[in-house]
């Protein structure tokens, strides 16, 4: 196992503070801190050797003190679409998936903030998953600078860069992480870092109504909201984290988010669900609802997984249903499901360390049953 501290995800002064730990001299300290921070998010060093500017002695005594390791790459799958999905590794059981979604004019990157979920959403497979643990800043930052090495994305503020969106989307709900996430998007939006602009950056939660108006302020991303249904009585089944923040407080705590504007709308995702949250009365009921908030209204397509408890709705109805919002003045763009192949679409992420040990555990209750029966044999 890897021993030495790693200075991805340090702000300037806690890699100040890491370095002066490790006998850099003061009057040498923010020199060195630019140059490193140069290296490690600008040009995405992977080691200290590639840092050519400086000394050999100085990159040799940081090697050894300190490391520059991405997280492991478990599996990499290519869609037939294009999207790219990871599934990454830091430890036994820590592994967690990010997708890479290319598009004509941006390339976003859905990024995890948990291994596993505590929200239990019924439509999503990650809530399938119980919570491992947060993710660290570290973490965080390593699926970003992952998929930057693999498409070949460096230097970070070079034109036509392939990550130009990052989305909070992956696993997890990110309010529920909110100090580590916050750290690492700040890093992600420091110009002279990865250098995305906060519009370009979205947090997507389910919820957590306490802690939105921080999210604005000390994050201030775009926001989006897993809203999936109307009312309370439904939204309490598919998204039960509603049960503790009910629909009116979480549009208050939209009403009122920082910096929101016509200029920066909040998205709401709104997952079609057959037959539960896609009438025309829902449409109808979604647009009196987001009234007075800068809104856009993202509709997806349910994808379905294993044993999934929905059914998609019918390409007619979401017409329809889109139909209704869009008359309302409301951008309403029914997302292309993208990844489907490689179970790579919203709400379709999960470790692929969860199902092997599932079957792990099938595999061994069989040949226990078989075991047992082979025994009570006649020889």
């Amino acid at each position: 196992m890897e021993t030495r501290p790693s200075l991805i995800g340090l702000d300037r002064e806690a890699l100040r503070a890491a370095l002066a730990g490790a006998g850099v001299p003061d009057r040498a300290l923010s020199m060195r801190v630019n140059q490193l921070w140069n290296w490690i998010y600008v040009h995405g060093a992977k080691d200290f050797e590639a840092m050519s500017n400086l000394a050999g002695d100085f990159r040799k005594g940081l090697d050894a003190a300190f490391t520059l390791a991405r997280p492991e790459i478990v599996t990499e799958q290519i869609s037939t679409d294009g999207t790219r999905k990871w599934l990454f590794r830091t430890g036994p059981g820590i592994e967690f998936e990010t997708v890479y979604i290319p598009e004509k004019d941006r390339g976003t990157l859905c990024v995890s903030s948990q291994v596993g979920c505590t929200l239990t959403c019924r439509f999503c497979h990650t809530g399938t998953q119980k919570l491992v643990r947060n993710l660290t800043p570290a973490e965080i930052l390593g699926q970003v600078m992952l998929a930057k090495d693999a498409l070949d994305d460096w230097p970070s503020t070079a034109p036509g860069r392939s990550v130009t969106n990052i989305v909070m989307m992956g696993m997890g709900e990110p309010l529920y992480n909110f100090d580590n996430v916050k750290a690492a998007l700040a890093i992600a939006m420091d110009g002279d870092a990865i250098a995305l602009s906060k519009r370009r950056v979205t947090l997507s939660t389910a919820g957590v109504v306490p802690m939105i108006a921080r999210a604005g302020t000390e994050i201030g991303s775009g926001l989006a909201i897993s809203l999936h249904a109307v009312t309370d009585e439904i939204r309490d089944q598919i998204v039960p984290i509603n049960k503790k923040y009910p629909i009116a407080e979480l549009m208050e705590a939209c009403r009122t988010y920082p910096g929101a504007s016509n200029a920066r709308r909040i998205t709401f995702e709104y997952v079609m669900l057959k037959g539960v949250n896609d009438s025309t009365a829902d449409a109808r009921a979604l647009v009196k609802l987001v009234s007075g908030i800068p809104a856009k209204i993202n509709l997806i397509p349910f994808n379905a997984w294993p044993d999934a408890p929905y059914e998609c709705s019918d390409w007619s109805q979401i017409e329809k249903f889109a139909d209704i919002v869009n008359n309302a003045g409301y951008a309403s763009p029914v997302r292309t499901p993208r990844g489907r192949d490689i179970m790579a679409a919203c709400g379709q992420l999960k470790s692929e360390s969860v199902k092997e040990r599932a079957s792990a555990r099938m595999a061994v209750e069989m040949a226990a049953q078989q075991s047992t029966q082979l025994s009570r044999m006649p020889h």
